[in-house]
């Protein structure tokens, strides 16, 4: 019998896993196996601050449900969700000249209304200033992509989205567009602000812990696929907002950086303000299947249970 201790105990778990049949599951698994146990010795790790991590994601996990996914959010907060978003930013064909990822967050909904070009996404009484958001959709050369799909959700002028502040079966500022024979997109809602991240749960805990302020710049999220496309899971930052360059969760970055214009020519809804944004969409490559990023919060929940 081999004798367990710090030194040995990695090798000897990594040999257990050496049937692993699926070689990718294996070599995730071995190495999550040995930065783990890394970690632990690094941080010289006791079994009380052991048992109060396991207490802490178990609490994150019971602050999981059907339309909040707790687990995103620490994901967001530690940044990992971005450097998996930059992961996959550089795989594939032609990224370089597509949009730029950004954060699904945790309050995507995969049935929002789908609505005619140039409807609001506004659906309760708001005070919030009445924008117009534009652009096309085309592949990374410039070409535009006809029935794209355009899903958008934001949250109100007080910084709650509508799973926040209300019943499930209620929608407010979310809808699915489609791009014309042009590639062409055009809708209503209200200029977004910016807000903190949900403070109620063990990640507010955790960032109040950190000494940290909470804040996400104001931003507008968006989900854009088309068929033989690389889904784009991204947002639009608003230009001048003063957590732009210390968001929370890591998600803003320069590309995705956009000005609210008062008197745009280029606008399809003259005498509103409006943000002006083109997406660009990459093929999908050789042995990528659907090149879906996106995954659906709830669809994670239940997956739980």
């Amino acid at each position: 019998m081999k004798a367990i201790n710090e030194n040995t105990i990695t090798d000897a778990v990594i040999e257990q896993l050496s049937g692993t049949p699926d070689p990718r599951l294996k070599q995730i698994t071995e190495i999550l196996v040995k930065h783990l146990h890394a970690f632990a010795r690094e941080a010289d790790l006791t079994p009380g601050e052991w048992i109060r991590g396991i207490g802490f994601l178990t609490a994150v996990g019971q602050k999981c449900t059907e339309f909040r996914q707790e687990f995103i959010l620490l994901s967001d907060t530690l940044g990992f969700s971005a450097l998996v978003n930059s992961l996959h930013d550089k795989r594939g064909a032609d990224l370089e000249a597509a949009t730029k990822s950004s954060l699904l967050g945790p309050f995507y909904r995969k049935d929002s209304p789908v609505m005619e070009a140039g409807a609001t996404i506004v659906t309760k009484p708001t005070n919030g200033m009445e924008t117009c958001v534009y652009g096309k959709v085309t592949d990374t050369k410039g070409r535009p992509i006809a029935d794209a799909s355009v899903e958008v959700w934001q949250p109100d002028e007080h910084g709650d989205y509508d799973l926040q502040k209300m019943d499930p079966s209620e929608m407010d500022l979310r809808g699915r567009f489609h791009s014309d024979a042009a590639g062409r997109y055009h809708l209503r809602t209200i200029c977004p602000v910016g807000y903190k991240i949900p403070m109620d749960g063990p990640v507010g805990d955790m960032i109040r812990a950190q000494g940290r302020h909470g804040w996400r710049p104001s931003h507008i999220h968006f989900l854009i696929s088309a068929p033989g496309y690389r889904e784009a899971v991204t947002a639009l930052y608003i230009e001048g907002d003063e957590h732009i360059d210390s968001d929370t969760v890591f998600g803003a970055s320069d590309s995705l950086v956009v000005r609210v214009s008062r008197n745009d020519a280029a606008s399809p809804i003259p005498g509103l303000p409006s943000i002006g944004y083109d997406f660009r969409l990459a093929p999908v490559a050789a042995g990528e299947g659907s090149g879906r990023v996106g995954a659906d919060p709830s669809e994670l929940a239940r997956a739980s249970q």
